[in-house]
């Protein structure tokens, strides 16, 4: 997603010096106006602000409108956690979509995805971060980049016709919520997808996603100690994690992952071994460095 942060920088679609303004606020909620930046710029603030609500009332929820592209939902989700809570952070709209309801040929959504983190103890915490199209776009260029296939389900012909054989990613497509087909629950997908532009978009006045073309986003944090004792909770919390990461795993697989497990284990691995890259990514990182005169050197 860098490269397009650079483009929309450089078209001016972008705003690098957002004055975010609150436009509605009470005591547990708020509703922001982003000026034009990027999610992933102004979306901290906002988590902190919703944060700093469930500290005092034991929830808070900050809905936002008028901005970019949020990055991770379960980074934004995670911030809470710190503070022994739980946090939620979603993001649609904005843009052109390309995602189809289900049993349609012309998409209404981007990929809405939506990021849930809950603390434990002494277990890696769960962080369950998806999109609600049946696979992430970054995956799709992904894909396209190293030159492999795309699986049955994954996307729809320009007619909303779900492909439903391995194929080679064509030059132009539509993506399925998650389900990919009515017979295998694209409903429901297409349902979290709506549920999501409900709370980015039309629950700040904005409109829907689709008709507005603003990106906008929903932050949410539930004090734990409003709920239950914390301690308890955490403890909970690691009895649950270590109960589904034991459960028993059916032949040909060596054990049952949870939400954020396998995060947690990559983050660890990747601060010993340093971050993969494709060779075209590398090479676009120290050009754009070169052009922008930024100090990129990577190997």
């Amino acid at each position: 997603m860098l490269r397009k942060y650079v483009q929309g920088y450089g078209a001016g679609s972008n705003n690098p010096r957002p004055q975010v303004k609150v436009v509605r606020e009470s005591a547990t909620t708020a509703t922001l106006d982003g000026d034009g930046a990027l999610g992933i710029h102004v979306g901290p603030g906002a988590m902190r602000m919703a944060i700093e609500k469930a500290e005092k009332y034991g929830m808070g929820a900050v809905t936002m409108f008028n901005s970019g592209h949020l990055g991770g939902c379960g980074y934004h989700a995670m911030l809470a956690i710190e503070h022994d809570m739980i946090g939620v952070a979603t993001t649609g709209g904005g843009g052109t979509p390309f995602m189809l309801p289900t049993y349609g040929a012309e998409p209404r959504f981007n990929t809405n995805p939506m990021g849930w983190a809950a603390p434990a103890r002494n277990m890696p915490p769960f962080l369950f971060d998806v999109a609600t199209t049946q696979i992430a776009n970054n995956k799709i260029g992904l894909a396209k980049r190293v030159g492999a296939k795309i699986y049955p389900g994954w996307i729809a012909q320009l007619d909303g016709t779900p492909i439903m054989e391995e194929a080679e990613v064509p030059d132009d497509y539509w993506m399925l919520p998650f389900g990919g087909t009515r017979e295998n629950g694209s409903h429901k997908g297409y349902g979290f997808a709506a549920v999501v532009d409900i709370l980015c978009n039309v629950l700040n006045g904005a409109g829907a996603g689709f008709i507005s073309k603003q990106g906008g986003h929903f932050f949410g944090a539930y004090k734990i100690e409003a709920f239950t004792d914390t301690d308890k909770f955490k403890d909970d919390m690691d009895a649950f994690l270590e109960g589904l990461a034991s459960t028993p795993p059916e032949p040909g697989h060596d054990r049952v992952l949870y939400p954020g497990l396998t995060e947690d284990e990559e983050t660890e691995k990747r601060k010993r071994e340093g971050i993969p890259y494709h060779r075209e990514v590398v090479d676009w990182f120290n050009s754009i460095g070169a052009g922008l005169d930024l100090p990129i050197n990577l190997p």
